[in-house]
């Protein structure tokens, strides 16, 4: 029993899955973080300009 312990505590092969998924994570985190933010800029822009094109053809 204590050489299947001293085994499980050496192998590190499901340590390294969970580093690359910590990793992933990470990644998407970063990603959904970056588009919302764009998303907003956008938004902003698109509703500025908008505004502007409605004041302009409420001029005519």
């Amino acid at each position: 029993m204590t050489k299947l312990f001293a085994r499980f505590v050496k192998d590190e092969s499901g340590a390294t899955a969970i580093e690359y998924g910590l990793i992933a994570a990470l990644i998407s985190v970063a990603l959904i973080t970056g588009a919302t933010t764009l998303g907003n800029a956008l938004n902003t822009q698109f509703q500025s300009l908008s505004t502007k094109m409605t004041t302009a053809n409420s001029k005519n």
